[in-house]
């Protein structure tokens, strides 16, 4: 029953049972929406142009192409089920809480520290947001990798200094094996989410304890035939053996920061002496956290100054653990290693380069806190060993621990059952803008828009240059049939925030209601002045143009949002509809439309009635009447099937269009 393995499993399934209400969580409206709720290319499933479009972009500006590959696959199996994906994330987290024991148990032959590790590891509350939310399966995926790369580097290891090498089989498991698949899975990992970066200092911790690869041992070189390094130049070997995870790391970094140029604040907004003061205070907080989880939230805001008690509370906590790990280093290494491995997985996401606008986050400490709890229980371990009185006190404390955690864990997952639910609890623990929109959000979509309006109110009061605020704003205004006021406060976003390409697309749109044509043309001018790889003003300019009967311009501009974005469904649709349909005989263009209409279907998956439809015009506007009332007819059984009746008398109008062999004609222009 106590066999290692044994253990491993037992823990794995423990967390697969203790997490196992999140399946019953809903999505969340932040950032679930670009994951998968309202992205039609995750939505699509694994096909060639999802993989073109997860490795080439940077959508939700990151780049982690594995990451939408495993969203992709989860609508292949679950559809847009939120059970699936939960469950995903909940076999990944267990598996992650396996491999991390057998990495603990490989490098130290200790079980039930290892099994303590795992499981404060696998049940903590602070690694609650990591699961339950589907965005995050970045930060469980990675992980899962990150623990394979360490395993196979700790098999390397231990190969390499001729320790176990009646491992090896055959040639099949030899230390250049292992050092390949060492690299293979920590490329995995950097596919997934790049925060893994840090990995390679990792390693060399992991050399200096439990590995003792830097305390003179010699050991073979990697790739001779025979010969033994010198002290010196071993302790130059292990440094230099690590090359190729550097240079992954910097080429990661690179990506990153293409991917995130947008979103990552300037010098100007956040200075550097504020960075460096939050960096203080959130490594701080991390560990309190750890300590006391309670409150916790899904977003704690930035807020400046911050006091210089908790500032100087903060360095001196920092620097006090470090003097003292650093004085016990020699009789107690895994003090500094584990301290190590906290501070520096946690560089990459403190504060430093900000990126969003908190000012630390749950799902951040999901990896680096793995070294305090390395550091934690072998302190404890070491106790045990020096008083054996302490035993049965230490494990006692070990159960209690655990305890604590699982029932923490259990009431932190109650929160993730629903975004009103999750946003609620965010506003009681710390009052944010972000959390005010988030449930504002919530409440708009429950149709309760008195509420909402005072959610997005709120938002304006804590941050008045909030242009999704104004937006949701004009919206909720918008359905209530006041377009005057709506756009009012689509211009104060845009006097509020001129740089922002948002305000001046939503200030354009809503002009384009109110039948302003040249002044909504004006503001999308100037949106794609500043963003000229934003697909949607040239795409709202053809609509605009189309409206005042300014044809070829407007197909100017259709043919440019396409330039920006072939894979924009949207345009791909609109564009073919008025290929396909115009009356305007100089702007038809049969051929053509049946191209950006097949793209569309492609890019669908099929499953789009839109996309469905405007194929079907294609084929009819170029005679093919049989292929288009069968598109046609598939396109009002999807309608059908998802309950959108909307459309479905205009589909159902074609139909008969085009089983008299007549295609479809309408004109565009505002009458």
């Amino acid at each position: 029953m106590f066999r290692p393995r044994s253990i491993g499993l037992l823990l794995a399934l423990a967390t697969l049972l203790i997490y196992l209400p999140a399946t019953s969580c809903q999505f969340i409206n932040f950032d679930d929406q670009d994951y998968v709720t309202d992205n039609h290319v995750v939505q699509n499933g694994l096909t060639w142009a999802g993989v073109k479009w997860a490795f080439m972009g940077s959508h939700a500006a990151n780049w982690h192409p594995l990451t939408w590959l495993s969203h992709m696959a989860d609508c292949d199996l679950f559809r847009l089920n939120p059970a699936g994906p939960h469950l995903v994330n909940i076999l990944f987290h267990a598996m992650n809480v396996a491999l991390l024991f057998a990495l603990v148990f490989r490098l130290t032959k200790k079980m039930w520290p290892a099994a303590f590790i795992a499981a404060l590891f696998a049940w903590h509350p602070l690694h609650v947001e990591s699961v339950a939310w589907v965005s995050e399966r970045k930060d469980v995926l990675s992980t899962f990798f990150a623990l394979l790369t360490l395993l196979s580097y700790t098999r390397y290891a231990h190969k390499n200094s001729g320790a176990n090498s009646r491992e090896s089989v055959a040639g099949i498991a030899s230390p250049a094996f292992d050092y390949s698949l060492a690299g293979f899975f920590f490329v995995l990992a950097l596919l997934s989410k790049p925060m893994p970066v840090t990995l390679p200092v990792v390693m060399l911790l992991l050399d200096y304890w439990p590995l003792n690869r830097v305390q003179g041992h010699k050991l073979k070189a990697a790739g001779s035939a025979s010969g033994e390094l010198s002290t010196f130049n071993f302790q130059l070997s292990i440094i230099w053996e690590k090359w190729p995870f550097f240079l992954l790391s910097a080429l990661s970094c690179i990506l990153t920061i293409l991917a995130q140029q947008k979103t990552v604040s300037t010098l100007a907004s956040i200075p550097l002496y504020f960075r460096l003061e939050n960096t203080l205070t959130a490594y701080a907080g991390y560990l309190w956290k750890m300590v006391w989880p309670f409150d916790l939230a899904i977003f704690y805001p930035l807020h400046s100054p911050i006091a210089l008690p908790l500032i100087a509370e903060a360095a001196v906590l920092l620097a006090g653990i470090s003097l003292i790990v650093w004085r016990e280093r020699k009789s107690s290494p895994w003090l500094i290693v584990g301290w190590l491995w906290f501070l520096v997985t946690l560089l990459p996401v403190i504060g430093l380069v900000q990126v969003g606008r908190q000012a630390m986050a749950d799902r951040y400490s999901y990896f680096p806190l793995i070294g305090i709890f390395l550091a934690i229980t072998f302190s404890a371990d070491g106790l045990v060993a020096r008083f054996s009185f302490l035993k049965k006190w230490i494990i006692s404390s070990a159960i209690l621990i655990l305890g604590i955690c699982l029932v923490l864990s259990e009431k932190q997952l109650s929160y993730w059952r629903d975004s009103e639910s999750l946003f609620t609890h965010a506003l009681a623990v710390a009052d944010s803008d972000v959390a005010h929109f988030c449930l504002g959000l919530t409440l708009q979509d429950q149709n309760r828009p008195t509420e909402a309006m005072n959610q997005y109110l709120r938002t304006l009061e804590l941050d008045p240059g909030s242009d999704l605020a104004y937006d949701n704003i004009a919206k909720l205004l918008d359905d209530e049939g006041k377009i005057d006021f709506a756009a009012r406060y689509c211009q104060e976003a845009v006097r509020r925030k001129p740089q922002s390409v948002f305000a001046h697309i939503n200030f354009g749109i809503m002009l384009g209601k109110l039948h302003r044509y040249d002044e909504a043309i004006h503001e999308l001018s100037v949106a794609a002045q500043l963003d000229a790889s934003d697909v949607r003003p040239q795409f709202f300019m053809g609509q605009f143009l189309l409206k005042q009967g300014k044809n070829v311009e407007a197909m100017q501009h259709l043919k440019a949002a396409l330039q920006i974005d072939p894979d924009d469904v949207q345009a791909l649709i609109f564009t073919a509809s008025v290929m396909a349909s115009e009356k305007d005989q100089g702007i038809r263009n049969g051929a053509s439309a049946l191209t950006l209409a097949g793209r569309a279907v492609k890019l669908t998956g099929g499953r789009q009635p839109a996309a469905l439809d405007v194929q079907a015009m294609a084929c009819a506007e170029m005679g093919q009447y049989n292929e288009a009332v069968q598109i046609e007819e598939e396109a009002i059984k999807i309608s059908q099937a998802a309950n959108q009746g909307d459309n479905l008398d205009v589909l159902k109008q074609r139909l008969k269009r085009y089983q008299s062999h007549q295609p479809w004609r309408e004109s565009f222009k505002e009458n």
